[in-house]
């Protein structure tokens, strides 16, 4: 009966913490169902857009796409500069569309179209563009229509709203247009008047009609901090509603300021990249509708930026992702999003097993208090405790309210992810050991995670007793359909010696030589189709890459992250086996493959080198991808967590690229959860969200570097030394 009320205890602690310090919400769902466009990351052309001229038309574009405005915005930083010229027998067409990033929700909320419009000299309502509306893969589109029919006559030199209702809206193609799926705007040629015209667009959005005037109270307590070449900005508000967006601005002589950026509700924090050391700056910050009517300002606070170290550079790199897990993890069950801005209702499985490492390391490093870390992540327990499983295994994304599975790779996904459930299980061991104080809230902590891996039946997922895989998937609805083994060498490895070491479901530790290092003709298939490569289909490697002897992996393939999310609490240098002496040296030989890659940049892209490498799993411009160094799987995109992750294998070259990204690229790349996910200087994109799985990874690594802390604590369970034992029986065989 002991175990029974240690846990009928802990939920009447949970549900009681639940109610402490919950953290901000992020408004993104919201704010992304209206808008189609405030600002651009990239200072030169809109990613988002698209732009051609024919005959004697003139259209200015930047690589096929339309130039950013710096210099004239209504939205700070930036707005989209239209510059045509209407020919006869000529044309022009010039595209935005809404950013395209993974789990943006479908459909606008709105019944109007509206925009910003300032033109520097006074434009005739007659000589301005005609606009079709169309949806994300343009199959259903709008009639064309007289832009001069909205704005009128257009003044020089002062910013109009321009409102298009979108009821009723005729369709120009074979199906009806339904403005909840309105995705792009295109202007495109008008009366062929043959003069040269300017017009700059800012803030494109779906809505409603103008709400009432909504009195909004100035935010307070304004602070500023100044770090290497950035300050960072904090306030404190309250949000009614009508609360579209925070407006921050700058001063450099203490007496004239300016916007510099605008923040979402939810976020009281802003960062200004100066690009220097030794800049001072004040700042004050206004609450702003969405209709831009304004509060009054804040108080004013100030700070400079000045040289860190390079201890100092790597706390302040930590804790502003540490922070992505924090400040922005669902309020109600504390968990972390998928990706920001996303769908705010998703959380992620993996991710948060992450963040509960990065969770440790705040803690530690003292971002928040130990009590905090421990409340935080009582609230994480307790919702697991009640979320859907499946014999054990989270599904890889559920209802943040709710715990229920959210299908989101489609209807076979509907069960449960051992894969995901192993990354988790790798966090909760690691913090079961860490938080295992005598302080009462503790120990019940440690038992409610004891409680949870106890009773993940990793042996279930080896789907016949008699099976040499375990599988990644299992649904109640449909059984072992997607039926995808877990084959190294991956990201998977610690599924694996997660179910060796399980006190209670534990599989035969012969199965990671039949599963995972399996040499079967199926493990061999399995790794060339993925890969394509036939120079590690055997898991043992034995080739040199660029002078880099590399034991195991798939040949010179493989992102970065199959060295980093095993091996976030479990210690590469604990692990050897009959292919490799150490996995931690095998990691090495992967990053600095990957480095090496980069570096000779055999396909030519921008921004590949000494200083830029890291090719891993990240957002692209073409939506998710596995970047590699390798023919296939190259496509000029660099994720900064690639060679972040990567410190305890290579410090000097990880520290070389995170000084090159925050330096020479963190004017777009630096923002409240540090780096971004992602760039490719050849599209000129950067990416709009941070990842779930690529900020904790980052914390985590760099402090297993500096103090093996996370380490320590995941290689302290007793489970785990005694499946090494047991893994170095069926080694000596």
């Amino acid at each position: 009966m002991g175990p029974v009320r240690d846990r009928r205890r802990f939920r009447l602690f949970a549900a009681w913490a639940v109610l402490l310090l919950l953290p901000q919400g992020h408004a993104a769902s919201d704010y992304y169902r209206h808008l189609i466009f405030d600002n651009s990351l990239t200072p030169d052309n809109y990613f988002y857009s698209q732009g051609q001229a024919s005959g004697r038309s003139f259209l200015e574009q930047r690589n096929g796409r339309l130039p950013v405005e710096t210099g004239n915005f209504f939205t700070p930083p930036n707005a989209i500069r239209l510059q045509w010229q209407s020919a006869p027998e000529g044309g022009w067409v010039a595209q935005i569309s809404a950013v395209d990033f993974r789990n943006r929700l479908p459909g606008l909320d709105g019944r109007n179209l509206y925009f910003w419009a300032f033109a520097p000299h006074p434009i005739a309502a007659a000589d301005l563009p005609e606009i079709v509306l169309s949806t994300s893969r343009g199959e259903t589109f709008t009639t064309s229509m007289d832009l001069g029919k909205y704005t009128g006559d257009l003044p020089g030199g002062r910013w109009v709203l321009v409102r298009i209702p979108l009821s009723g809206r005729h369709t120009a193609s074979i199906y009806p247009f339904k403005p909840e799926d309105l995705w792009t705007i295109t202007f495109h040629q008008g009366r062929a008047d043959n003069v040269r015209h300017t017009l700059i667009v800012d803030e494109i959005r779906v809505a409603g009609d103008s709400g009432d005037v909504v009195t909004l109270p100035a935010p307070s307590n304004v602070r500023a901090t100044g770090y290497d070449r950035h300050i960072e900005i904090v306030w404190s508000a309250t949000e009614p509603p009508g609360l579209a967006r925070y407006v921050i601005y700058r001063s450099l002589d203490g007496r004239d300021f300016s916007p510099v950026g605008i923040q979402l509700p939810g976020i009281h924090r802003y960062e200004d990249f100066l690009g220097k050391a030794g800049v001072h700056a004040q700042y004050k910050v206004a609450a702003a509708d969405w209709w831009y009517r304004k509060s009054a300002f804040s108080n004013v606070a100030g700070a400079s930026t000045r040289e860190l170290s390079e201890g100092e550079l790597l706390t302040m790199l930590q804790r502003a992702c540490f922070l992505y897990y924090w400040e922005s993890a669902d309020p109600h069950s504390g968990m972390a999003h998928e990706d920001i801005p996303g769908d705010d209702r998703i959380v992620a499985t993996g991710a948060s097993g992450f963040g509960t490492m990065a969770l440790m390391v705040g803690v530690d490093r003292g971002f928040i208090t130990r009590e905090q870390g421990v409340r935080r992540l009582t609230r994480i327990v307790h919702f697991l405790d009640h979320a859907q499983r499946y014999h054990g295994a989270w599904s890889h994304f559920m209802d943040c309210n709710s715990g229920r599975t959210m299908p989101v790779f489609g209807m076979y996904d509907d069960g449960g992810d051992l894969v995901e459930t192993a990354f988790l299980m790798q966090g909760l061991l690691a913090a079961r050991q860490y938080f295992h104080a005598a302080a009462p809230a503790e120990q019940s902590l440690y038992r409610a995670i004891t409680q949870l891996w106890d009773t993940v039946e990793w042996d279930w997922y080896r789907q016949t007793p008699d099976s040499d895989f375990l599988y990644w998937h299992w649904s109640p609805n449909w059984a072992f359909h997607i039926h995808h083994p877990l084959i190294g060498f991956n990201e998977a490895m610690i599924a694996y010696l997660l179910a060796i070491a399980s006190p209670t479901h534990a599989v035969p530790a012969s199965l990671y030589y039949s599963g995972w290092a399996g040499q079967s003709e199926r493990a061999i298939h399995y790794r060339e189709a993925w890969s394509g490569a036939t120079d590690g289909d055997h898991y043992a490697n034995g080739h040199t890459y660029y002078g880099i002897k590399l034991d195991v992996g798939v040949g010179s393939r493989g992102p970065l992250f199959f060295t980093h999310y095993s091996f976030m609490g479990f210690d590469p240098h604990s692990l050897h086996d009959r292919f490799t002496r150490s996995y931690f040296e095998n990691d090495r030989s992967i990053a600095l493959i990957n480095r090496a890659y980069a570096i000779a940049n055999p396909k030519h892209f921008a921004g590949y080198g000494a200083g830029g490498w890291g090719l891993t799993a990240s957002d692209g411009p073409d939506g998710y991808m596995a970047e590699s160094p390798d023919e296939a799987h190259d496509r000029g995109t660099v994720a900064p967590t690639g060679a972040l992750a990567s410190f305890p294998y290579t410090p000097e070259p990880s520290m070389a690229a995170f000084k090159h990204y925050y330096s020479d690229f963190g004017d777009r790349l630096w923002g409240v959860y540090g780096l971004r996910d992602a760039f490719n200087l050849s599209a000129d994109w950067v990416s709009p969200i941070y990842m779930g799985l690529n900020q904790a990874p980052i914390v985590v690594m760099i402090e297993n570097y500096r103090t093996g802390l996370v380490w320590k604590y995941f290689m302290s369970n007793p489970e785990i030394g005694n499946m090494l034992k047991k893994l170095d029986v069926v080694t000596a065989k």
